[in-house]
């Protein structure tokens, strides 16, 4: 039985495209440069902050973030950066009794942002507002404490294969790979993925999982 279902943000509930047009604008440059950019880093198992540190050698990314809030660009949230199964799929999973978390590597800023939202969960909560990240086993314990239910009965879904998939699965929980995002779409095939306790296209798929494992239970 999955009592919690626990979820990703970037490119699992959120859209970044959006985002990534955002960091471009800032940093001068052809929204298409940063995105390539960020799918060359993706492709070399780094982290896609690593793209803006190429456009701008030096960087201090953090302060670059600082910078862009400071001066009234920075991160924002709208009903439109959801996707469009995102919403609909929290919806159900609640009607079904299942407890709902939200717990991504982003900053403290995005976890305001998201409860802003309004979203049928249970709780949101962040990286920056733990002072813990993904793939650390620290941030696992977090959200299973967040959500109230024994690892083996929390699901994390995610789109990362080695941070959402491997990371949660070390630490006890069930994982969900979602196919999607530049994370998800490249390292589908990979052995982090395939260790995923099950591997989705899409929200609509998740919840009828859940609901099949209700009914079996």
């Amino acid at each position: 039985m999955i009592d919690v279902v626990a979820f990703d943000v970037g490119s699992t509930l959120v859209r970044e495209d959006r985002y990534w047009a955002a960091w471009a604008d800032w940093l001068g440059v052809p929204a298409h440069t940063l995105s390539a950019l960020v799918g060359a880093v993706v492709a070399q198992g780094r982290d896609d902050g690593e793209a803006i540190r190429l456009v701008k050698p030096g960087v201090e990314v953090a302060a670059e973030r600082r910078a862009w809030d400071a001066a009234g660009r920075g991160e924002w949230l709208g009903e439109g950066d959801l996707y469009p199964d995102a919403r609909p799929a929290l919806g159900e999973l609640r009607a079904l009794g299942v407890g709902i978390v939200v717990a991504g590597n982003q900053p403290v800023r995005t976890g305001e942002l998201l409860r802003a939202l309004e979203l049928p969960v249970d709780a949101v909560a962040t990286s920056g507002e733990w002072g813990v990240a993904k793939p650390d086993p620290g941030f696992f314990e977090r959200v299973v404490a967040l959500g109230g239910a024994a690892p083996h009965r929390t699901l994390y879904v995610g789109d990362h294969p080695a941070f959402d998939i491997r990371a949660a699965q070390a630490a006890g929980l069930r994982a969900a790979h979602i196919r999607r995002g530049p994370w998800g779409h490249l390292w589908a095939a990979g052995d982090d993925a395939a260790r995923a306790d099950w591997r989705i296209a899409g929200l609509g798929e998740l919840v009828e999982l859940v609901r099949e494992r209700m009914r079996e239970g």
